[in-house]
């Protein structure tokens, strides 16, 4: 998986507009009543129309580049979520994502921390990710996988398995029931 750089001193990779349109929306989500067509619309504008039918996003929310974020169908992402996304986030159909979860997609590079450091997360089909969990840059997490509470998650995430812990490990494995 090849690493995106970007580097914030450069105003044409770094995209403060961006970031802009992305904390003044948040800051008016969290300040709007949910389940009301006024909400559903901010939601909508933050993520350009890029989240699927029957999909829920819980206030307070935290999306630093909106525009980098693809959400499926009948996903549930709970109160106080986090997304960094400048290397981008894709979250698949029946998604669940608990409170106070952690999507990192980027991190500053250890020499010149000016420098983001970008890789994609990816949770796929029918996941669920325990509450404070965080998951860290270039984590793809498998179907029908379970990330437990509190848990970082540094590597990929088998399929139907379930990982805990810091840094997570497999747990135990899903049957296909």
């Amino acid at each position: 998986m090849k690493e995106l750089r970007i580097d914030m001193r450069k105003p044409e990779e770094a995209n403060p507009a961006e970031g802009i349109r992305c904390a003044q929306l948040c800051f008016r989500i969290n300040h709007t009543m949910p389940y009301t067509e006024e909400y559903d619309k901010l939601i909508n504008e933050l993520f350009l129309g890029n989240i699927g039918e029957n999909s829920r996003i819980m206030p307070p929310v935290n999306v630093v580049r909106g525009n980098k974020v693809k959400i499926g169908r009948n996903v549930v992402i709970m109160n106080n979520s986090l997304f960094m996304a400048a290397g981008g986030i894709t979250i698949d159909d029946d998604v669940m994502v608990a409170a106070n979860a952690q999507l990192i997609s980027n991190n500053h590079d250890l020499y010149d921390h000016q420098v983001l450091t970008c890789k994609p997360v990816h949770l796929k089909r029918n996941c669920w990710i325990g509450a404070g969990a965080t998951i860290l840059p270039g984590v793809t997490v498998g179907e029908n996988a379970v990330v437990a509470a509190g848990a970082v998650v540094t590597k990929n995430v088998e399929p139907n398995t379930v990982v805990g812990g810091n840094p997570a490990k497999i747990i135990r494995r899903l049957s296909d029931k």
